[in-house]
């Protein structure tokens, strides 16, 4: 049986590997005012999940064990304003239903209170248009286009679906009935948008918890769409290994995708369970390596006492070992038809 946390162990929880919390007074009202708060994560299902989820999967790890029901809108209309078919929307949706609770476990959490909902299930009923269409004409185009800058593909003849997009993570919040939202910090000006403008509806504003972004592995933002940033999660360890060999990792310099993941999502898994990061060296090169927290890492690593190819050897073995956790073999079915 799992202990009782204290209030200060779930905010602790809740709010660790935060870029940013708006605002950490109401979530701090909220822990001592309801026993199961509910929180949700959207995502769009686009192009497929890859290592990069690990670190809302972590969140949403850490949200479960603070005791939190979790809803996670898998937004099936948001991927269409977004130029995904609508012919492979069902299709993609079976594929993230199933791939998500599966990172989450493989981080050693029970996904009892997660729940999933499609968007389409609610986005499409009349009075959730009329709030949209009711919101359109409190926010102008310049605020609507600004909120979606970061989120949406940067095209050279926008869609008006663009604008769209994030009227309806605005309404979301309301129609999920929840207490707070969590996305990456690149949703932030769509989530302040909400803060802005749900009162204008008589509906209350929601705490907005934001994630950092990883790297891609080639520098850039890891994206589903480029195989070359991102590490997918039906990849063997040879592919990973293959992968982080020709990844950015410049030796002295930690601002690099691999860095990010092992500090956010590796490091963090590493101190729940009591354990070392070890890298693994031959006698003639130092031999093993043990850490017990980033902050050694990455300093040994500025001080070029840490090889790069020794960092991406351990880090790879790693991400293999967290991949391995995964049942893969419905996934494999899934993607066939998805992707």
């Amino acid at each position: 049986m799992r202990k009782k946390l204290s209030f200060k162990e779930r905010f602790e929880l809740v709010s660790r590997n935060l870029q940013e919390i708006i605002s950490k007074e109401e979530l701090k009202k909220l822990l001592n005012s309801k026993k199961q708060p509910v929180v949700y994560w959207g995502t769009a299902p686009t192009g497929k999940p890859h290592i990069g989820y690990m670190l809302p999967a972590l969140k949403i790890a850490d949200l479960l064990k603070a005791g939190f029901h979790v809803k996670i809108l898998l937004a099936d209309l948001h991927a269409a304003l977004d130029n995904t078919p609508w012919d492979v929307l069902e299709y993609r949706y079976n594929y993230y239903s199933k791939a998500i609770p599966e990172m989450i476990k493989a981080i050693g959490v029970d996904v009892k209170e997660l729940e999933f909902i499609k968007g389409s299930d609610f986005q499409l009923k009349p009075e959730y248009t009329r709030d949209i269409l009711n919101l359109a004409s409190l926010v102008s185009v310049h605020d609507a286009n600004k909120s979606a800058s970061e989120v949406i593909k940067i095209v050279k003849n926008p869609k008006l679906s663009g604008l769209i997009y994030p009227l309806m993570q605005v309404i979301d919040e309301e129609y999920l009935k929840v207490d707070a939202q969590l996305g990456g910090i690149d949703q932030r000006k769509i989530m302040v948008l909400a803060r802005e403008n749900l009162s204008k509806l008589n509906y209350l504003p929601r705490i907005e918890l934001m994630n950092p972004l990883i790297p891609g592995l080639i520098g850039e933002k890891m994206s589903a769409s480029n195989d070359k940033s991102k590490i997918d999660l039906l990849d063997n360890r040879e592919i990973v290994k293959n992968k982080l060999n020709k990844a950015e990792c410049i030796s002295g310099n930690p601002k690099n995708g691999l860095m990010t993941f092992l500090k956010y999502v590796i490091m963090t898994i590493k101190k729940d369970k009591n354990e070392k990061f070890i890298i693994k060296r031959a006698k003639v090169y130092g031999g093993d390596l043990e850490y017990e927290n980033y902050k050694e890492i990455e300093k040994d690593f500025i001080n070029k006492k840490l090889h790069p190819q020794d960092l991406k050897n351990a880090v790879a073995d790693e991400i293999s070992n967290l991949l391995d956790k995964i049942d893969k073999g419905e996934l494999k079915k899934l993607a066939e038809k998805a992707y």
